[in-house]
């Protein structure tokens, strides 16, 4: 009896992500890149206004954890497992690249919202509130 409530949430919950209306939805698909290009253009301004950069990388360690074919009722059988984690380390930059960098993303972020300017029209136009 415990488990049908959450069978029932977790069938709702592809329906709660597609929230939004439909002219949310629509402006949405119009301007996805231009949200992405906005969050590249952040931080790159970051990086700039700190004077370094952040190199993300994968490192591997061994920890202790229960196997996977533990049977319960017996005593639980260890194994020395490999664990990925991220680590992030400052790195130098170049500021002229990466201003370089910055004015390429804001020009491009500038010639797809003239793109996406009529694109958006037609949704509020298809989609009125």
């Amino acid at each position: 009896m415990m488990r049908r409530p959450r069978f029932l949430s977790l069938l709702l919950l592809p329906a709660l992500v597609a929230c939004g209306t439909p002219q949310e939805l629509c402006i949405g698909a119009a301007t996805r890149d231009i949200r992405t290009l906005d969050r590249l253009i952040t931080e790159e301004r970051a990086t700039l206004a700190r004077g370094y950069g952040y190199e993300t990388r994968q490192i591997m360690h061994h920890e202790w954890q229960r196997c996977d074919d533990w049977v319960p009722g017996t005593p639980p059988r260890m194994c020395f497992e490999p664990v990925w984690d991220t680590v992030k380390r400052p790195v130098a930059i170049d500021p002229a690249a990466e201003q370089r960098k910055l004015d390429g993303l804001l020009a491009r972020r500038a010639a797809l919202m003239a793109g996406a300017e009529p694109a958006i029209a037609a949704c509020k136009a298809k989609y009125p509130e």
